[in-house]
């Protein structure tokens, strides 16, 4: 033990070591939301103009910096997977690069086309193994931990996880200090527009399903609504105050799952001082790669699957529109096909899609004959099962295009259903 605390404390430095590992063309990983070292990124970001060709790659920003509005040119840039509301309004102005990917794709894709030059990211206290801990985090983040160079930040505020998302202390180039709290993002409110929808999907839950639940309104009622039922297994790539819930009321046990039975397994966690002090040495927790709980192979595994995400607009087809509102891009992918197309391979697995019938107070219809003008795809027709809103559910897998878009137009706000059946008509999508 005397070995591995003197090899922490070698390492031990400042945030401005970072600069050593950094060379002329770099690509740096950099882990989402509470895995972001501030002040690591903040010494990157005063030395770009000594800098040449560094790119730094990120989902999901938790705080602004200078380099994501394009003020170095390439000197640094910033390359991102999925837009939080700081790189949203970056990206709009142009300062930095957007590219479309599924969230379990993103190992592969950073290997395939980056140089993986260097992972920074915020960990908690190393134990007297000398082992560090992501915490909050094991995303894309953890397949490259002890692959590729490494520094981190720690913060006494992280709390440790078990899972894959540790790294040994001979596997790091170095690491710096923080106290900064972490980011905090409280649920959603509900409404009873929410509440009405988790209804439709709740009693169609079983006991004994394994879940995921998206952010959001509606995910956070379905998880309040399901705490009457019996051994729900959590597997999810976002654990939330939500899923805290859920499992302290003893309605998520985990134990009829075919992976990782009796565990809480996620990818990344974001919610408030609850959920970090849940995850803190619980040895129910398990935070792991992306590329894993996100596989649709692995999710097809689970008997009884059932996903559950939010979009912004479905078409008569069943597409689904999830990242770009009013011809702007939102948000990303994110892992919504990932689930939908796990639920499909699933035994007996669901996929809902969920949202309300309306937009803009009441005058938009969130159910559409096509997508709006320069919107994307997010969860394509062949993959969408049920569609929700709160005037029922939708069964869109397995039937014909004029079926489903019967079923579409029954679950749209009535002020909106005689212009959409008349458009169908029009259209040929409904011929009878």
């Amino acid at each position: 033990m005397a070995t591995t605390l003197a090899q922490v404390a070698a390492l031990r430095g400042e945030p401005d070591d970072v600069l050593r590992l950094i060379r002329d063309g770099s690509d740096i990983i950099v882990p989402l939301a509470n895995g972001e070292p501030q002040r690591i990124l903040e010494v990157i970001d005063r030395a770009a103009p000594e800098l040449d060709r560094v790119r730094i790659h990120q989902m999901h920003v938790a705080h602004d910096y200078p380099y994501l509005h394009g003020v170095y040119g390439d000197r640094l840039t910033h390359v991102s997977y999925f837009l939080s509301a700081i790189t949203r309004r970056a990206y709009a102005e142009g300062g930095c690069q957007l590219v479309p990917s599924n969230f379990s794709d993103l190992p592969q894709l950073l290997r395939r086309t980056t140089n993986c030059s260097l992972l920074v990211a915020q960990a908690a206290p190393p134990d007297q193994h000398g082992f560090f801990s992501l915490g909050t985090n094991a995303d894309y983040a953890a397949r490259f931990l002890g692959n590729i160079p490494v520094f981190l930040q720690v913060n006494p505020n992280m709390p440790r996880t078990f899972g894959e998302n540790n790294v040994h202390v001979s596997q790091i180039a170095g690491w710096c200090e923080s106290d900064a709290p972490l980011l905090v993002v409280p649920p959603s409110p509900v409404d009873e527009l929410d509440r009405t929808i988790a209804a439709f999907i709740a009693e169609r839950v079983p006991d004994g399903a394994t879940i995921q639940a998206g952010i959001g309104g509606i995910p956070n009622a379905l998880l309040k609504a399901l705490e009457n039922h019996k051994h729900i297994g959590i597997h999810t790539e976002l654990l939330t105050d939500g899923v805290v819930d859920l499992v302290e009321s003893g309605a998520a046990t985990g134990l009829r799952k075919a992976t990782r039975p009796g565990k809480v397994v996620a990818t990344f966690a974001l919610g408030t001082a609850r959920t970090y002090e849940f995850l803190a040495d619980n040895p129910v927790v398990e935070m792991l790669p992306v590329d894993w709980v996100n596989d649709p192979r692995i999710i097809g595994r689970e008997p009884r699957f059932v996903s559950i995400n939010a979009t912004v607009e479905v078409d008569f087809l069943g597409q689904c529109n999830s990242e770009i509102i009013n011809g702007q891009y939102w948000s990303g992918s994110g892992g919504q096909a990932d689930f939908a197309r796990g639920a499909m391979h699933s035994p007996e697995g669901q996929g809902f899609v969920v949202l309300h019938s309306t937009a803009h107070g009441g005058q938009v219809s969130t159910i559409v004959p096509q997508l709006s003008h320069f919107s994307a795809v997010t969860t394509s027709k062949n993959t969408v099962d049920k569609v929700v809103t709160e005037f029922g559910v939708a069964e869109l897998r397995g039937h014909s295009i004029e079926d489903r878009t019967r079923s579409l137009i029954s679950i749209a706000h009535p002020d909106h259903r005689e212009s959409l059946e008349r458009t169908a008509y029009e259209g040929r999508w409904i011929r009878h």
